[in-house]
Formats: C-alpha cells, structure tokens, sequence
C-alpha cells in the first residue's frame, strides 16, 4: 500500500517539475499589450494614409507641371495630413469612417419597412 502512495507522489512530484512554467520556455512569452491595435504610421491609420497618397498623387497630376507644385502638391497634403491628425486624436479606430455613415444614414429608421437587400435563403425544395 505505501509502495502505490509513493509512485503517486513520485509521479505528481514529476508532473508539477516538468510543467513548471519555468522550465518551458514556449508557455512564457511576451505578447503585444493590444492584438487588436491597428497599425499606424505618424499617428494616422493606413486608410489615412492612402487618403494622403491619393491626395498626392491626384495633386501632382494635376499641378505638377505647374509653378505651384511646391504649393498645390506637398502644402496640401501637409494640410490634410494635419488636419487629419489633430482631428483624430483621441478618437476610436475608424472615427471618421463611422462619422461619415453617421451623417449620410437617415436619422429616422422604420422597423417595419422591408429590407431592399433580403434575399430569401434557398432551400432544399427550391434546388
């Protein structure tokens, strides 16, 4: 009887020695503070900065054979890129997508209205 106790502790002994955290280098490691951070570059989100690039673009398309390049092209992304800046900050992901859907959206919803883009499920009896 002493023998059978003796493997048991022996064997939950051994147990708690090789799942020490300690020991596994793979159950201790350092993790991001937020996983569900989105990635920005100079404190804009990369749909800001395509806004800026776009901008660019467009800009110098249209000036940059012009005398005002300087101006037209790099002063107002500067601009827009500012202006985009201090209006996000301290503001949630995505704050002026949500914004815009805010104020395009119809301030009065109607429960009982059909919805236009339903479409019924097709069943088996249908095939």
């Amino acid at each position: 009887m002493r023998l059978g106790l003796e493997r048991k502790q022996s064997w939950i002994s051994w147990l708690r020695r090789s799942t020490s955290m300690s020991d596994n280098p793979l159950l201790i490691s350092s993790v991001p503070r937020s996983l569900e951070a989105k990635s920005k570059i100079f404190g804009l989100e990369l749909s800001d900065i395509l806004i800026l690039f776009l901008n660019l673009s467009l800009q110098n398309l249209i000036f940059g054979s012009t005398r005002f390049k300087g101006f037209m092209v790099y002063g107002t992304t500067l601009f827009v890129g500012f202006i985009l800046f201090f209006i996000k900050r301290g503001k949630p992901d995505s704050y002026l997508q949500h914004l815009g859907e805010y104020i395009t959206s119809p301030s009065v919803r109607f429960a009982g209205l059909n919805d236009r883009f339903y479409k019924k499920f097709k069943q088996k009896e249908d095939l």
